[in-house]
């Protein structure tokens, strides 16, 4: 029997934390679950805070992974920004960390290169590479802020099977003629 693989792929905010679990059996990827949590509606910082780490810890009670992977906060401006960005990514790993599970990060940068090959693509661009990597007839594009973390956890499995090199690519035609089994 073939061991089943679940990862757990956070976008953290404090506006919308995005989500995407993905179950792995014989390096075949399967959506398994892709949602955004509104965190705008709570009155402060604290409460997002609170809810963040008990959703994080809703999410892993019912789904099992056996790895949490994050978004890591992108180097901005605005130091509050990102000092509420980190607290949020912060919580998310405490939660991972209180239920022992292993947990990642990765960058804007690289998770985006490793989806699509272009390490600036566009959220739409994500979006629809992960529709072909996930076989789905549909995106829910109503989630296109949940894609980020989708996209986390697809480049955490191709990181963890090996399936990202650091091959640099001269634009998208090079990619995709030395990786034509990533495009269906």
């Amino acid at each position: 029997m073939i061991a089943e693989k679940i990862i757990l792929g956070i976008d953290p905010g404090t506006t919308i934390m995005g989500f995407g679990i993905i179950s792995v059996q014989k390096n075949k990827m399967e959506l398994v679950a892709i949602h955004e949590l509104i965190l705008k509606k709570y009155p402060n910082h604290e409460t997002k805070l609170k809810y963040i780490f008990e959703k994080t810890l809703s999410l892993i009670d019912e789904y099992h992974p056996d790895e949490v992977v994050l978004e890591a906060p992108f180097f901005g401006k605005n130091v509050q920004s990102m000092l509420k960005l980190g607290r949020a990514q912060g919580v998310a790993m405490a939660a991972s960390l209180y239920r022992n599970i292993p947990i990642t990060e990765y960058s804007p940068k690289k998770i985006k290169m490793a989806i699509t090959g272009n390490g600036n693509a566009s959220k739409e661009q994500v979006a629809a590479m992960l529709k072909n990597l996930l076989n789905l007839k549909e995106f829910p594009t109503k989630y296109l802020d949940a894609s980020d973390g989708l996209a986390v956890a697809v480049c955490h499995h191709f990181n963890s099977s090996g399936t990202i090199s650091d091959k640099k690519y001269s634009g998208w035609d090079s990619f995709l003629k030395n990786n034509p089994d990533r495009v269906k």
